[in-house]
């Protein structure tokens, strides 16, 4: 789900930046806690650790039902598929509320390329996403027989530029299918974490026996580092991006306007869009 600022004040902010946010403690104003001690320090941290913990058990259960699959064959292509839209669906639900549910560099990325993510907070929420992935990737190969043939990272099929072509379509859909549901007024956003886990279902199906479906630079660079793969790296990561920013823009067409057409398509990436 696309993230918001989530209720940090403005100011709280600014003496975040400054490292001058003091807190009530006792009924006194106890300076001596700093930067730590500030309500919206806490509430950041809490957000990290949400993308963190997300994105551990999204690589966890993505990426072990693939090595699993390979190892013992017990679940088959349409379980790896259901597997990573269910868990999508869950963490959804579970952490939306506290950080956004990105659990994804390029849909953190994007978010803030359209203003609906602060640019300040995209190194912590990356920084978290990519530790989460390379952690759950060192317990599966910990806890299971990784060979070469089991290898549960993405690996192109084929040419890299048709694994390329499909990850920009499936980061596009999937970017798509966030906006509408998140950052809409008009969409009903109960459903949100259904329609989410069900177009990662529908992509991995798609486009996972090509590319491996990534749509998440995290989900593949977490096996690279880890197994060290990195063959066709660079798929996994300039794709989704570019997918990710392209779904987000399209979206942006079909939002609520009192604008002209030319107007609506007037440099809007940069622009920070309506609210409504």
């Amino acid at each position: 789900m696309a993230a918001n600022t989530h209720g940090i004040e403005v100011g709280e902010i600014s003496k975040m930046e400054e490292g001058t946010a003091t807190t009530m403690i006792s009924g006194k104003d106890d300076a001596s806690f700093g930067f730590c001690s500030s309500p919206s320090v806490v509430s950041l941290t809490q957000m990290i650790l949400a993308e963190f913990i997300g994105t551990y058990f999204l690589i966890f259960a993505g990426c072990g039902s693939v090595a699993v699959n390979k190892i013992y064959g017990s679940v088959t292509f349409p379980g790896i598929c259901v597997t990573w839209g269910l868990t999508v669906m869950v963490l959804v639900y579970t952490l939306g509320h506290v950080s956004g549910a990105h659990f994804n560099p390029a849909v953190t990325f994007s978010s803030a390329v359209f203003g609906r993510f602060p640019w300040w907070q995209v190194p912590y929420y990356i920084g978290a996403q990519l530790l989460g992935s390379i952690l759950a990737s060192g317990t599966l190969a910990l806890v299971l027989d990784i060979t070469p043939e089991s290898y549960f990272g993405t690996v192109p099929v084929g040419p890299n530029g048709r694994s390329l072509v499909l990850e920009i379509l499936i980061s596009f859909i999937l970017m798509f299918v966030n906006f509408s549901v998140s950052t809409d007024h008009r969409a009903n956003g109960d459903l949100g974490g259904i329609a989410v886990g069900m177009i990662i279902l529908v992509n991995v199906l798609v486009a996972g026996p090509v590319s491996g479906a990534s749509m998440n630079p995290a989900r593949s660079i977490g096996p690279a580092i880890v197994k060290k793969v990195f063959k066709g790296l660079w798929v996994y990561i300039i794709g989704p991006i570019i997918g990710t920013v392209a779904g987000g823009f399209a979206y942006n067409l079909l939002r609520p306007t009192d604008k002209t057409f030319e107007e609506l398509t007037r440099n809007p990436i940069l622009k920070k869009p309506s609210t409504v």
